[in-house]
């Protein structure tokens, strides 16, 4: 007779002692304190001077400084019949530099705002459009330097506080 031999299974492995479990056990506990100690020190200090710095670096915003110029009137380009304009401009500058820049050289502000009025005709005045493209001319034309050593007067806007066409 034959004889077959059948293959034994080897022993299933030994349970984990009571100790090794506990040893685990602590070890997990103590990775979840760190990790939740790291993050309330991530929140609570670093996160915290991160936002302090943001906030102490942004400025506060600076209060605009408005140079109001004499009203101007002036005589339009003739279309067939004779119109003028009353016009009242107010700018925005940067700073008070600019501000007494502009001061000191009011003549010549009030030159080029005046050339660049007189050269208009009456029908390219009349929408809004036309208006605000007149508003950038004037802004283009003093932003321009007073004086080949200095720089541009740092107008950032130039509005309409009058504006007349008769």
């Amino acid at each position: 007779m034959a004889t077959t031999t059948v293959p034994v299974p080897p022993p299933p492995p030994p349970a984990p002692s009571r100790k090794l479990r506990l040893v685990l056990l602590i070890l997990l506990a103590l990775l979840v304190t760190s990790g939740a100690a790291g993050a309330a020190y991530y929140y609570y200090y670093l996160r915290g001077s991160q936002d302090a710095m943001a906030k102490a670096a942004v400025k506060p915003p600076q209060d605009p400084i408005f140079v109001a110029l004499e009203p101007f009137t002036v005589n339009l380009q003739p279309n067939g019949r004779n119109r003028f304009l009353h016009v009242a401009v107010t700018l925005k500058v940067s700073d008070a530099k600019s501000q007494s820049q502009l001061v000191q050289y009011m003549p010549e502000v009030r030159s080029r705002v005046l050339t660049t009025l007189s050269n208009r005709a009456s029908d390219s005045l009349v929408t809004t459009e036309e208006k605000s493209l007149l508003a950038a001319e004037i802004l283009a034309i003093l932003n321009r330097p007073f004086a080949a050593n200095l720089p541009s007067a740092g107008i950032s806007s130039a509005m309409f506080t009058t504006f007349m066409l008769q």
